[in-house]
């Protein structure tokens, strides 16, 4: 570890303790010393710190800005080294300037005051909505655009050009029209006997990664948002003598003995990567990242428990026992969406139950059972 964060192999920069602090705390060394020796993310760890005072986001930004920047980048940020800060708006921000650099005098002194005023700042408001929804961009989806569009009707064309932008770099899942009509109500549901099939198999099956069970259990038990759930750590877990207590925005609930039996195990059992220090239930491959809920839910899928269904129907049945705005205060949703949830209990969700074949009455509410 010396020879990798010291400049000439033998004293190690003092700035850089907390660097090392994170490297080493793991409770396999192996995996670490492996990373040390192969990693092209080590190796230009190990020539930026040749020079520690100048490590910065901007001797970062005149990188290549591939998987190894974007590592490093967040190793030096949980390690303190470097302050956060939102990487989408960086990126368009260091995109704009090295265009502009390229243009002649008289087109970038035009080009400038719109690029900033007329794209930057209707960017900022669209991330800042993103950050206050719980979501990303690669979690953005169709339905979720429709719905800031009509509540920034101001802002919706001087939008339009970032989230192409955003498309075009595959910064989004998919292309994104911000000019189509929202949706009016969600589709995709599954069948009662079904969802409680698949909250047993997650609570039950031992062949399921981990990350699979905890997320899909959480989705189909409290109707939570993969950008919710990733975001979760140690600090909303919560023991009594009797209970465990998952604290989803400002409100515990119950958990399940299985589920939260099988938590605890996870825990115990240590984070992947190294990457303990960041007290994710669900890291992800960076240092002080969570996992990306994009990926999460294409695993999800692969194991035959897709996200989307199940979280509509887990609101539908929360909606049973809850009024939309207790609903929407408890797990963080726009009230908008709980009301159009709530209209579409009352008015469609008899219809769709009713072109099923019959099931049995089973366990319904906010994780009960």
């Amino acid at each position: 570890m010396t020879s990798l964060l010291s400049p000439d192999g033998t004293a190690l920069d003092a700035s850089l303790q907390p660097l090392a602090e994170v490297l080493t705390d793991a409770p396999n060394p192996y995996p670490v010393l492996a990373w040390l020796r192969r990693s092209p993310a080590a190796r230009l760890l190990g020539q930026l710190v040749a020079a520690p005072d100048e490590l910065n986001h901007s001797a970062l930004d005149a990188l290549s800005q591939g998987h190894a920047t974007t590592y490093v980048r967040s190793l030096l940020t949980t390690a303190g080294l470097l302050p956060p800060r939102d990487e989408n708006l960086a990126l368009l921000i260091n995109w704009t300037a090295r265009t502009l650099a390229k243009l002649p005098g008289h087109q970038a002194t035009l080009i400038r005051p719109f690029a900033e005023w007329h794209i930057i700042r209707a960017a900022i408001d669209f991330l800042t909505w993103l950050d206050t929804q719980q979501h990303t961009l690669q979690s953005l989806t169709q339905e979720d655009l429709d719905i800031w569009a009509i509540s920034r009707p101001t802002l919706r064309a001087r939008s339009i050009p970032f989230i192409r932008w955003a498309g075009a770099r595959h910064l989004t899942r998919a292309s994104l029209p911000i000019e189509h009509p929202p949706s009016q109500l969600p589709g995709q549901f599954q069948i009662e006997e079904d969802h409680y099939e698949e909250l047993r198999r997650c609570l039950n099956d031992p062949t399921l990664p981990s990350d699979v069970r905890i997320a899909a259990a959480l989705i189909r038990l409290y109707a939570l948002p993969l950008t919710r759930i990733v975001e979760l750590t140690t600090d909303h877990l919560h023991h009594d003598a009797d209970h465990t207590y998952l604290t989803i925005i400002r409100h515990p609930v119950v958990l399940p003995p299985k589920l939260a039996r099988f938590i605890d195990d996870h825990l115990e059992d240590g984070f992947p990567h190294g990457n303990e220090a960041t007290k994710y239930l669900l890291p992800g491959r960076a240092p002080g990242r969570p996992r990306n809920p994009a990926g999460l839910s294409d695993k999800l899928k692969r194991y035959g428990l897709p996200a989307r269904a199940a979280r509509n129907t887990a609101m539908m049945q929360a909606l049973d026992d809850l009024p939309p705005v207790v609903l929407s205060d408890l797990i963080g949703i726009q009230p908008r969406t709980a009301e159009r949830f709530a209209a579409l209990a009352g008015e469609n969700w008899s219809d769709y139950l009713a072109a099923t074949r019959p099931r049995p009455h089973q366990m319904r509410g906010m994780g009960r059972g």
